[in-house]
């Protein structure tokens, strides 16, 4: 099995697709959207697939450090970007065929008029550990 992360984007759909962004459905869409996200998520569980996702806001804040002694540094909101993460989904599958074939149905979620927005989802593999050496090989 492999982990992988689905990370949603309020970049949302193509322009030909269906491009009304979220804030724009009516309350009825944004339910059907988040019951199809659930449902999706109920049925992975089912098949051990669905290990953990969240929805998140689209506020946040950069923070990095900025030396011994000193305050952690903070720019932001940048609400305004394309690339803010909407949520993420973490799966455990057995190939990453069978990621690119879940990543896929989630894209089917329906936005604006209940049809599917086919927006772009990034798969991201979880990253492996390297071998555990025992020996020297130049020994």
């Amino acid at each position: 099995m492999a982990k992988y992360l689905l990370l949603k984007h309020y970049r949302g759909a193509p322009a030909c697709a269906n491009d009304v962004p979220m804030d724009q459905w009516t309350p009825e869409e944004i339910s059907a959207h988040m019951r199809y996200m659930q449902d999706f998520a109920d049925r992975l569980e089912k098949t051990g697939e669905f290990v953990d996702g969240q929805a998140l806001a689209p506020e946040g804040t950069w923070v990095r450090y900025d030396g011994e002694g000193r305050p952690p540094v903070t720019d932001g909101p940048f609400a305004e970007t394309k690339d803010l993460i909407a949520g993420w989904m973490v799966i455990d599958v057995d190939s990453y065929e069978r990621a690119v074939e879940l990543a896929g149905e989630l894209s089917a979620a329906p936005g604006a008029g209940g049809k599917p927005i086919h927006e772009w989802l990034e798969l991201r593999p979880f990253l492996a550990a390297p071998p555990t050496i025992t020996e020297c090989p130049h020994t």
